[in-house]
């Protein structure tokens, strides 16, 4: 009986290990235009914010300028950082430089003008939100963007710290 207790128990372990699920390979660009996978922004071992947002997008605005009230706070009581990815196409990411300085945010913004990583990750609009655990793991995702949200988010960073 207890061979089979730790044999269900180490099947649970595993099955739970591996569906986990992870950011998907593709490749984006940074404001400099330098090329990374968004894989690498898994392994920084920090709780980590992406926010997929665009230049048109209203509700992408609001959530970003919101988070912002919050982020420095957040770094050091959480130690985790937000990316945030443009989804603009090729024309309109021109704007995103000059978007971001005026609205002061002081997160890492990177472009996905070919929507490479829009598709793998089949998101269909923005603004959408994955929270990557300090392992890596997508452990929350949200689409929209409601006032309070941003509180939403500090609850699961507390629960990520412990």
């Amino acid at each position: 009986m207890k061979k089979t207790l730790f044999l269900l128990a180490a099947f649970l372990v595993t099955t739970a290990v591996f569906a986990q699920k992870t950011l998907p390979s593709a490749n984006i660009k940074t404001l400099e235009g330098q090329t990374i996978n968004v894989q690498e922004l898994g392994k920084t071992g920090k709780i980590t914010v992406i926010s997929f947002w665009a230049t048109w997008c209203s509700p992408c605005k609001k959530e970003l300028d919101a988070i912002m009230d919050y982020y420095e706070e957040w770094q050091e009581k959480y130690g985790m950082e937000l990316v945030a990815i443009s989804v603009d196409d090729a024309r309109s990411a021109a704007k995103v430089p000059a978007m971001v300085k005026e609205k002061g945010w002081q997160y890492r913004v990177l472009l996905d003008p070919s929507k490479e990583l829009q598709t793998v990750a089949n998101i269909q609009s923005v603004p959408y939100t994955f929270v990557l655990d300090q392992n890596g793991n997508i452990v929350f995702e949200h689409n929209g963007y409601t006032p309070g949200d941003e509180l939403e988010l500090e609850e699961l960073f507390k629960q990520l710290k412990k």
